[in-house]
């Protein structure tokens, strides 16, 4: 079997915290922001919501040195002139990105399916939402830089239904009640939901943990890099549906929770892991204020106008939307 290959798009706001240079576009527009860019590429930006995830899913090409495992594409809205302050940057944090896309103000998630993205990272909230609608695997970084205590070991967490499943247990839930939706887990436990936007992705990373173990079973010594968990809502009648995906996806996680209507934060801070992700605004925010949170705006749950805290549009800076 050929080994996996796992690309990530990232903007360049879900890597580096660009609230500064945004503030400048906003108030003073595009060329103020390109002369204060260029004026400060040498500065090296500040770390990002996402940079410990990127930092350590890089580490993962340890599994195989010859045969890199994982890429990183960063995609920016940033013009090429303007761009160089990030790859300052890039070079500063020893970050091993080779390719970038610089769209000069155009929408960057048409390149997604060029690099074969199994994931699309951006602060850009429409960017997000209309990658989702295309259909790409994307999230919007929300919170602020989260702790990197130099460690290698990546921690990611999932919602399930909307995020790795689709919709469709959720819809029942909406349209019918709790008791509707658990006399359809009971009818259907056995039966494996369809894909979310992020189910590829997790494939991906657990085929990657695959590697490990066998990397582990010839070295002892090897510490695996990747821990998965699942974070869910979902409890009792709803637990079987969640195994049976995964049984036939042929994906494990290291650790799930189904916590019912508890708060999410209070597992969340326990795993910290290094992104969660969610399909509902309100959960992903509530995590974001204790780890790095990725919203998927993704289903019937973001069909209506978000119940979120107006400060979700605030906790990230994002890139300017057009920069012609």
């Amino acid at each position: 079997m050929a080994a996996p290959h796992l690309t990530l798009a990232i903007a360049s706001s879900a890597l580096f915290d660009l609230s500064e240079a945004d503030a400048v576009y906003r108030a003073e527009g595009i060329e103020a922001y390109r002369r204060y860019q260029r004026s400060r590429e040498d500065e090296i930006l500040p770390v990002g919501v996402a940079f410990p995830f990127i930092r350590r899913l890089l580490t993962i090409n340890r599994i195989a040195p010859d045969t890199p495992l994982v890429e990183v594409v960063l995609i920016s809205r940033n013009d090429p002139d303007t761009g160089v302050r990030v790859h300052n940057s890039l070079d500063h944090y020893k970050l091993h990105v080779e390719r970038s896309v610089f769209t000069g103000g155009r929408p960057p998630y048409h390149y997604i399916d060029d690099f074969a993205a199994s994931l699309f990272l951006s602060a850009n909230q429409g960017d997000v939402e209309e990658a989702i609608r295309l259909g790409y695997p994307a999230g919007r970084v929300l919170g602020g830089a989260g702790a990197d205590d130099d460690g290698d070991e990546l921690r990611l967490a999932f919602d399930f239904d909307g995020v790795l499943a689709d919709d469709a247990s959720e819809r029942i839930y909406q349209e019918q009640g709790l008791a509707g939706f658990r006399a359809n887990e009971r009818d259907h436990a056995l039966t494996a939901l369809s894909p979310g936007p992020l189910k590829g992705l997790l494939t991906q990373i657990a085929q990657l943990q695959d590697l490990e173990a066998a990397r582990s079973l010839k070295d002892p010594g090897y510490k695996p890099l990747i821990r998965t968990s699942i974070i869910t809502a979902r409890s009792g009648a709803g637990y079987r549906r969640v195994i049976s995906s995964l049984r036939a996806w042929g994906i494990r996680v290291d650790e799930s929770c189904f916590i019912g209507d508890m708060p999410k934060d209070r597992v969340i801070r326990k795993f910290r892991p290094h992104l969660f992700f969610d399909d509902k605004l309100d959960n992903a925010l509530l995590a974001a204020n204790h780890v790095p949170s990725a919203h998927v705006p993704f289903g019937i749950s973001n069909r209506a106008p978000s119940r979120g805290s107006p400060q979700g549009d605030q906790v990230v800076g994002d890139e300017p939307a057009s920069r012609s």
